[in-house]
């Protein structure tokens, strides 16, 4: 596996802290596992909590390779995974709050729809050709905080344990097997508050077009930089 040099880890910090600014993602790890075990080190067959983690990390991996292909290439390649790794509505759901559930459902569906393209061109800026980022899987999950019900996956992504950046999944089993309903970077920031912060006002001075809009233009930048 491609390890990130020193010199190029200060070029990959900012990536990652930029995905929480923005309204988005990361990674955290306990052990340097290579991408082709993962599954067993945190699930029982690759079918466990560290699942669709394991299966995001290789689709990210495969996109920053040289042989990575355009960005559109790019972009098909991750979006099914993106599709299978997280409850995309259930992310969405939470970063705008109360206020999603008065929407109709032809409203909700064209906000999933921006969300989901966002989602996926935010992940092909940050992992490009190139970039040479190590992903790594804890081996073991934690419960969730109170008895809540999921799992919370520890992984990292950098050079070594010693360097990478840290981040959380928060898994629940579903319909679908486990998804990520939440991310944590460095194991306390929210992925779903930071978004609410960005999401809930824009919804609530322009209402659904402008949150559209403004996801939209934040695609665009993302696949344009």
């Amino acid at each position: 596996m491609t390890m990130i040099s020193a010199s190029r880890l200060p070029l990959l910090r900012p990536r990652l802290r930029g995905l929480y600014r923005l309204g988005a993602l990361a990674a955290v790890i306990a052990m340097q596992a290579p991408i082709g075990a993962m599954a067993q080190t945190a699930g029982s067959g690759g079918s466990g909590p560290a699942e669709p983690i394991t299966a995001l990390y290789a689709a990210l991996q495969q996109i920053q390779a040289s042989s990575g292909g355009s960005t559109a290439q790019r972009a098909q390649t991750l979006a099914p995974v993106v599709d299978r790794a997280f409850d995309l509505r259930t992310v969405l759901r939470n970063s705008i709050g109360m206020r999603f559930e008065t929407l109709s459902s032809a409203d909700q569906d064209r906000l999933l729809q921006a969300f989901r393209e966002y989602t996926v061109a935010r992940y092909v800026s940050t992992f490009k050709p190139g970039a040479g980022a190590h992903f790594s899987i804890a081996p073991q999950t934690r419960a969730m905080p109170g008895g809540a019900s999921g799992a919370i996956v520890d992984t990292k992504i950098g050079g070594s344990a010693d360097d990478g950046t840290e981040v959380d999944y928060v898994v629940r089993s579903g319909a679908s097997g486990y998804q990520i309903d939440d991310v944590l970077l460095n194991a306390h920031i929210s992925q779903v508050a930071t978004n609410r912060a960005d999401f809930s006002a824009t919804i609530a001075r322009g209402g659904v077009d402008a949150l559209i809009k403004h996801l939209n233009s934040k695609t665009q930048s993302f696949l344009n930089g």
